[in-house]
């Protein structure tokens, strides 16, 4: 008998589950042990151009994206894992679809695999803000959305897990609003003498810190609660003199380096429940997405990414790497040639083209110091291994990022 699947929706502040039966986890009843769990997150590249597309595409078992990147999912075998850039559909029917239609389907020969617990809730990209925020003289436009995109939802996420996820416990942050971090970076309209001034205060009332959205997900392991802190930041350009996406970038982060960091520093917190503060002392937590920051390269503020890295919560003895990655930068050159960071810790290629920025280290999944590292790694092979059919060169099978993950030692049953 299979494991139902209960799929998690955050609803107007409450968590409701799709599926009202219990789920009985395979490993219920059997003695703890020592065993290493393994956390990934993946930039899918599974977002659309137009609302419906997605639940199109995966409504049938032959969409050949959604296949390598299952295949990619299957092959990694992560027991919990952010997906990044999957629209969000209103009822989880996407992400029921894409489980049941492809990752627990046997992809070229891969085993299946079976997530029975999944957690997505609505975004900020494309939701319409009713302001002209990039001050371009045009409202209604995907640059004027609360984050950008075309249609609300796009380029959502979603978490799915072999674990049960602590449905009461779950904390979204998709309404904290920027001007309410203590000293935000907001932008600056370099043609006024006022400070800080891009958006107006009318702006800033309702504009939110998140650009997609921060979920802290609590996976169930043995008796105790790892929290999966989640995101996915804006990228650092697209923007003009005034860095709006540079400063948003920095201040995402920087979210979960004061969530993480005691009462005093996290206590301006609150979430779209209300309940104020960040994670208290002790608690184990794994840091996962897509940053859109690198530690040496790129357009991102200088020490954004630094925020988490260097933070004395975050273990970081173990940097996930690939020689896939090393490979790439040599063969395409270009931006790679001059970049300081090295690229067998790349996790995204973006350096097919003159004038591109290189590829770049952007996605992380960062455990809490007392989640000791037993293995890491970033799956990118290298083009002579047969997988390499998986991730490719431009126009690429699956997606520009590749998957990250980060074994952590940890008890529990099985």
């Amino acid at each position: 008998m299979r494991t139902p699947h209960k799929t998690l929706i955050a609803l107007a502040g409450a968590v409701a589950l799709a599926c009202p039966m219990a789920a009985i986890p395979a490993h219920a009843g059997k003695a703890p042990v020592a065993h290493d769990v393994r956390f990934a997150t993946f930039n899918a590249s599974l977002n659309r151009g137009a609302e419906g597309d997605l639940v199109k595409d995966l409504s049938t078992r032959t969409n050949a994206q959604a296949a390598a990147v299952a295949e990619i999912i299957q092959r990694t075998d992560a027991d919990v894992i952010l997906v990044n850039e999957f629209d969000f559909v209103e009822g989880g029917k996407a992400v029921d679809l894409f489980r049941s239609n492809y990752l627990e389907v046997g992809q070229n020969g891969a085993a299946p695999v079976d997530y029975p617990y999944a957690y997505v809730a609505p975004v900020n990209t494309g939701v319409p803000s009713g302001h002209d925020l990039n001050n371009d003289g045009k409202l209604g436009t995907a640059d004027d959305a609360w984050g950008f995109g075309f249609f609300p939802g796009q380029y959502g996420m979603v978490v799915y897990s072999k674990f049960p996820i602590d449905t009461k416990k779950v904390r979204t942050f998709q309404d904290f609003r920027w001007a309410d971090m203590p000293g935000a970076m907001l932008p600056d309209d370099p043609s006024t003498p006022e400070p800080a001034d891009w958006y107006s205060a009318e702006e800033l009332a309702s504009f939110p810190l998140s650009s997609k959205s921060h979920w802290d997900v609590p996976i169930r392991i043995g008796k105790k609660d790892v929290h999966f802190l989640v995101s996915h930041p804006t990228p650092p350009v697209f923007d003009g003199a005034e860095d709006r996406n540079g400063r948003r970038n920095h201040d995402e982060i920087r979210f979960w380096a004061d969530y993480i960091s005691g009462k005093k520093q996290s206590r301006y917190i609150y979430d779209d429940q209300g309940r104020r503060g960040g994670l208290r002392p002790g608690a184990r937590f794994v840091i996962a997405g897509d940053q859109n920051a690198d530690p040496l390269d790129g357009d991102s503020l200088d020490g954004a990414i630094n925020q988490l890295l260097d933070h004395p919560r975050v273990n970081t003895s173990v940097t996930p790497s690939s020689e896939g990655g090393v490979e790439a930068s040599e063969q395409q050159g270009l931006a790679n040639a001059t970049h300081k960071a090295p690229a067998r810790f790349d996790t995204a290629d973006f350096g097919d083209a003159i004038g591109s920025s290189g590829n770049m280290r952007a996605d992380y999944v960062l455990p809490s110091r007392n989640l000791p590292i037993r293995d890491a790694g970033i799956f990118w092979p290298v083009q002579a291994a047969p997988l390499s059919r998986l991730t490719g060169v431009y126009p690429f099978p699956s997606s520009d990022h590749r998957l990250v993950w980060v074994d952590v030692k940890l008890t529990h049953r099985r």
